[in-house]
């Protein structure tokens, strides 16, 4: 399986890659900053016998996404989870920042799936990330917030429109997820202390959790499901 992971040299996305190395598949290792953590990553997928391709990369940056969408001659599975953004109330956010925000999630959400469309095989995938911020409050959440529900509205749009091609579009939408992007949310260990309190299995998510949800929606027991929003949270949402 040939796969390509934004924002893959860390949190959910080093989880994703290290999930999806299979033996004679390639894996490309997508990373902004840190060549030290990718190469990381790297050396991971290829103890799982898969090839790791590691291309520094800013999912902003049209000429980036063109090298990513080239680095393979075919993919399998093409998976969105590169984010940065701000994280402050509505009227604290300055105008780069929100773009920012959203030239980093939804842009290349489409863009990078356009770019990649004659290469992604008859069967193959393409998974977004979001969260429960893309529905419901959550503070300093609201650029975030807009963006990755622009990703759920794009995820409908997509599936529609590359169906014709045998391929399908996901989204999977998570929980509180334990990961390093949790130190830049204000007041980080209230958020916590809450969601663990109202989470009805009693914890926060893992980047695991959210990485076993991708690597379900690529197996052909999945192949009737396209288009939808998978909310994985331990069951948050419901309380």
């Amino acid at each position: 399986m040939n796969v390509l992971i934004t924002g893959a040299s860390r949190g959910v996305g080093r989880a994703i890659a290290s999930r999806l190395a299979r033996p004679g598949g390639r894996v490309i290792v997508n990373y902004v900053r840190s060549e030290e953590a990718a190469q990381e990553v790297a050396r991971e997928v290829e103890a799982k016998g898969a090839e790791a391709l590691v291309i520094q990369g800013d999912v902003r940056d049209p000429k980036d996404l063109e090298r990513l969408a080239a680095a393979l001659p075919s993919l399998d599975a093409l998976i969105h989870n590169a984010a940065i953004g701000v994280l402050k109330p509505y009227d604290k956010i300055r105008t780069n920042q929100w773009d920012l925000t959203m030239e980093s999630s939804v842009r290349p959400f489409w863009l990078l799936t356009k770019l990649c469309a004659d290469r992604l095989t008859p069967g193959a995938s393409v998974i977004g990330l979001s969260s429960l911020g893309s529905r419901s409050y959550v503070p300093g959440y609201a650029a975030m917030g807009a963006a990755k529900a622009a990703m759920e509205a794009l995820t409908r749009q997509l599936a529609v429109e590359l169906a014709p091609k045998k391929i399908r579009v996901n989204t999977v939408c998570g929980g509180l997820v334990d990961t390093d992007a949790l130190n830049y949310f204000p007041d980080k260990a209230r958020i916590i202390e809450t969601a663990q309190a109202i989470t009805p299995f009693g914890r926060l998510g893992t980047a695991d959790d959210l990485a076993a949800v991708v690597e379900l929606l690529l197996m052909p027991q999945a192949a009737w499901i396209t288009g939808q929003v998978i909310v994985a949270d331990g069951g948050m949402s419901l309380v």
